[in-house]
């Protein structure tokens, strides 16, 4: 059992409370309390609050990190260079990049991530003698970075709305049926019964790359197992234009349509989604993954944040293709980002962005917690108030200084089920 206190903490609300303990133990929060009557075991100075989730990643996408940016194109060029990368990755060499992101990733003060993986065979598609080693290499990386993942297995059946088989440099990527990814995907639920902070999540990639009928299986499989199901929405405007003319309704009509809309359901990005859509969306209970960064690093657009708020939608943040690993600068493009799109200012309180950094991403990728409470896991960031972002830093605009000014930078200490990671600044026990 740690006591540890911080000068300050984010308890959820509006505000900062001061001489805050919190009390660990086993990897969970088992007191939360003020005062200073206790000598801690652990004194910090600075800001405790959850630690940062990015609900929606793709590690192998960090190679490409300023290396696709001395071109003219879009998301569709964008994917030839990622395709490169991705045919000539192996169980070894995408764990060892995968160890690198992720310690990047509890560096900047996420401590939870969900990783979007739909590497699964060799290269012509033949599967590994383990059928899930591409899952399972991302499974140890996470494990010895020290980081809290959900690994959301993704189907990727089709290469466009028209059923077309995946294309040559997408054979990987493809089970070759939905009953064969589902096989594949059972036998991983029970190999990551023996990792406590590794959970499972199922994804349909796309509507351009599964059929209806197979996004209604799927649907049915995250049913059955009880986990988080996901899906990329509406990142392109094609995406809505070829499921008008080959169905005649938007990608999120053809969702609902499948049944695949519901409480356990995150759309990642859903840019390019109508108002008939964001109906849809809310009625629903699914809620929406933004990737401010990326979005703007493709080109791909700015998503109605503002509307889904309004409409009560939970929203959670992810650092997609890790062009930029900083959650607290997807939170502040959020904001910036509705203030471009809609002229005016102060759009998201500040309590708000902060959740769909913390809380949201949590419920997104099916863990409790991301909050300073009892029986939360005892994932921390710590923050500096006297570094370069948040020096002169106020109490009644404490949470605007944090949501609007903090990076990654402010990060002093990380924790992740109770382990402390990051101590001033320094990642602890790489190896």
């Amino acid at each position: 059992m740690v006591l540890i206190r911080a000068d300050y903490a984010w308890l959820g609300g509006p505000g900062l409370t001061g001489e805050v303990n919190v009390v660990v133990e086993d990897g969970t929060i088992v007191s939360v309390g003020h005062g200073t009557e206790e000598t801690p075991d652990l004194a910090l100075s600075g800001i405790l609050m959850p630690g940062l989730v990015s609900a929606h990643s793709h590690a192998f996408h960090r190679a490409l990190r300023g290396k696709t940016h001395d071109h003219e194109g879009d998301f569709w060029a964008w994917r030839e260079p990622m395709y490169r990368l991705a045919a000539g990755l192996t169980p070894e060499s995408y764990e060892e990049m995968a160890v690198r992101v992720f310690r990047e990733m509890i560096r900047s003060g996420i401590t939870a991530v969900g990783e979007f993986n739909y590497l699964h065979h060799h290269q012509d598609g033949t599967p590994y003698p383990e059928p899930n080693e591409m899952g399972l290499a991302l499974v140890r990386a996470a494990e010895r970075a020290g980081i809290r993942m959900t690994l959301i297995d993704t189907a990727y059946l089709t290469s466009g709305l028209d059923g077309a088989p995946p294309l040559p440099e997408q054979e990987r990527f493809n089970d070759g049926s939905v009953t064969r990814w589902e096989e594949r995907v059972r036998a991983l639920a029970g190999l990551l019964a023996d990792y406590p902070t590794v959970t499972l999540a199922v994804a349909a990639h796309s509507v351009r790359a599964v059929a209806p009928e197979d996004l209604a299986h799927i649907a049915d499989v995250a049913a059955d197992l009880d986990v988080p199901l996901h899906v990329h929405l509406s990142e392109q405007p094609s995406e809505n234009d070829d499921a008008v003319r080959v169905y005649g309704v938007t990608p999120t009509e053809l969702l609902d349509r499948a049944g695949f809309l519901s409480g356990r359901t995150t759309l990642v990005h859903a840019t390019h989604t109508t108002e008939r859509d964001r109906e849809l969306i809310s009625s629903t209970g699914a809620g929406v993954c933004l990737c401010p960064t990326t979005e703007a690093d493709l080109g791909d657009g700015i998503g109605p944040a503002a509307e889904f708020r309004a409409s009560g939608v939970p929203l959670s943040l992810g650092s997609d293709s890790n062009a930029i690993i900083d959650v607290f600068e997807e939170a502040r493009r959020v904001e910036h980002h509705d203030r471009l799109r809609l002229g005016r200012r102060g759009i998201h309180h500040p309590a708000d962005l902060l959740e769909a950094a913390t809380a949201g991403g949590m419920r997104a990728l099916g863990w409790d917690g991301g909050i300073l409470a009892v029986g939360a896991p005892a994932d921390l960031v710590v923050l500096d108030h006297e570094s370069d972002d948040l020096r002169g830093i106020e109490e009644q605009h404490a949470l605007a200084t944090i949501a609007l000014a903090a990076t990654r930078a402010s990060v002093t200490d990380v924790f992740v089920d109770g382990e402390h990671l990051v101590r001033d600044g320094q990642l602890a026990g790489a190896g």
